[in-house]
């Protein structure tokens, strides 16, 4: 009975490497996989090397000034801030699912994340981030 109990207990321990094994077994048939189709294309695929195709990609527009012109930085900060106040609201979504098990605290708590949201969002306004014209 002891080492019956003794290998439930290993079985079930989640820090045994033997648990990782098939999520090893799945990276390495992944990666056999894609070097297979890799190896496999580059034998069957077409080898006709023209000058058309050895010659650098140009997408047929003639080049006018100088490639390394500064670019406003507006369209960079919106995107950023963009980026961050998504992420920032993917927070409400465990708070909705568990709302009733939160109960007055976890009120308390979403309450301050929004506070802190609004401030943010508050202070970007004032910074004038979201202002278009110069």
């Amino acid at each position: 009975m002891y080492l019956l109990n003794q290998s439930l207990t290993t079985i079930t321990n989640p820090e045994v490497a033997t648990n990782y094994i098939p999520i090893i077994i799945q990276i390495i048939f992944a990666a056999g996989f894609v070097a297979t189709m890799i190896f496999v294309s580059s034998l069957l695929g077409p080898k006709r090397k023209t000058n058309d195709k050895l010659e650098s990609f140009s997408s047929g527009i003639s080049t006018h000034g100088n490639a390394r012109q500064p670019m406003a930085i507006k369209y960079f900060l919106v995107a950023i801030l963009f980026v961050l106040f998504d992420v920032e609201v993917i927070f409400f979504y465990p708070y909705a699912v568990n709302f009733r098990g939160l109960a007055w605290k976890g009120f308390y708590e979403i309450l301050l994340f929004v506070g802190f949201f609004l401030i943010g969002f508050i202070y970007i306004i004032k910074k004038g981030a979201l202002n278009w014209e110069d």
